[in-house]
């Protein structure tokens, strides 16, 4: 087996089993292994298919419990796959099983679940960040390689900053969200507008993987080559968020990130985010998408600022209040439908992760991922894991 294979990465798998050094059953069986050891601690997994991921010729016909952590759909099964499911099976993906978040994508903690709370792999005395809170904990703590999530004010983005890996929101309409929680009852129409596809990983080039696999083909994106784009060396007009929210520690690391970035020679400013409140609803949100990028990128084309306004709360710090980690830095991006991703930045005092957001304007996802991947090869910290 293998040294490490709980942390390599998808192209390094891929390779492995063409090269018929490890065979997929054995892969399987080492992320089963990994899970069967973690998740007692970690309950990042709702339901694990270990005799259905063995069996790859039934992974398609398995039926699999699609529960959003929420008590009255606890035995709930779909009747088919959501469309990004069915792209990554068919693309030879096998599924491994379903994650636990927070109930309904109702919180950014963690920690409200029929299936009890996720922790932090870092620190299970802190929570994982919400909703997709089994996503970004499982990944991080090498259960399994990527998964799929959806985010509506940042609910990919956080738990990715907490947990310490990637999380990435395309523009609205990248990832088709056909067949997520399908049979149940519609959404009401804030969420409709707000909700987008997501993707945790490791490392930016196994987002861009997944991209190439889940992304739609229309007109908007059908030019947009995620992985060929990491390699582009043209230089980026950087702006820095001049308004978001951020305490003492955050603000710290995020300078520590900016003095980084100017090493890389690109013209920077600094910029006025339209945050907005959406308390005041989405009565403008297709008109103000048309227009955002005149008004934010007009002399820009990728922002930066923190994906959360403070540090990893603890457990005991969140429990009273299910929006205890704050998505005041990340909703602005849904509300706008543009691509962003979280990427790990640096830790703070209590040894926790904390991410530095990138922002694109509309259909400019693989540009942000180039952005990303240009900080993950300038720094470590994409390459740290935590102990557990």
């Amino acid at each position: 087996m293998k040294q490490n294979i709980y942390y390599s990465s998808i192209e390094e798998i891929g390779k492995y089993i063409q090269q018929r050094e490890l065979s997929p059953v054995e892969i399987v069986e080492a992320c089963l292994k990994r899970i069967e050891e973690l998740n007692p601690k970690i309950n990042a997994f709702i339901t694990v298919m270990a005799d259905l991921a063995r069996q790859q010729a039934r992974i398609a016909e398995a039926e699999i419990k699609t529960t959003a952590a929420f008590e009255n759909f606890r035995d709930r099964v779909p009747v088919k796959d959501a469309m990004c499911v069915a792209k990554l099976k068919d693309a030879g993906a096998i599924i491994i099983g379903k994650m636990n978040m927070h109930q309904l994508g109702m919180g950014t903690t963690g920690l409200e679940s029929y299936f009890r709370p996720v922790l932090n792999p870092w620190n299970n005395e802190y929570i994982s960040g919400g909703s997709s809170s089994g996503s970004a904990a499982a990944v991080a703590s090498g259960m399994c390689y990527a998964t799929v999530d959806t985010d509506a004010i940042g609910s990919c983005r956080l738990p990715a900053a907490c947990c310490g890996v990637v999380g990435f929101k395309g523009t609205y309409g990248l990832i088709n969200p056909k067949g997520i929680l399908e049979g149940t009852e519609p959404p009401d129409e804030f969420i409709v507008c707000m909700n987008h596809p997501g993707i945790t990983a490791r490392s930016i080039e196994e987002t861009a993987l997944m991209l190439e696999v889940l992304a739609e083909q229309t007109d908007q994106t059908k030019t947009q080559e995620f992985i060929p784009a990491l390699a582009q060396h043209k230089k980026l007009r950087i702006g820095i968020a001049d308004n978001f929210k951020a305490d003492a520690e955050v603000r710290e690391v995020f300078e520590k990130v900016i003095e980084i970035i100017r090493g890389f020679n690109y013209p920077i400013s600094h910029v006025t985010v339209p945050f907005g409140d959406l308390t005041k609803g989405i009565a403008n949100i297709e008109s103000d998408r048309k227009t955002i990028e005149g008004k934010l990128f007009k002399d820009i084309e990728i922002l930066l600022l923190p994906t959360t306004t403070t540090t990893v709360p603890t457990v005991k710090e969140a429990e009273p209040n299910p929006q205890g980690l704050s998505p005041e830095n990340t909703a602005f991006a849904n509300y706008y439908g543009l691509p962003a991703i979280s990427v790990p930045c640096g830790f703070d005092t209590a040894g926790l992760p904390l991410g530095l957001q990138i922002v694109g304007k509309p259909w400019d996802d693989a540009l942000v991922l180039r952005m990303g991947y240009e900080f993950q090869q300038a720094t470590e910290f994409s390459r740290n894991h935590p102990v557990v």
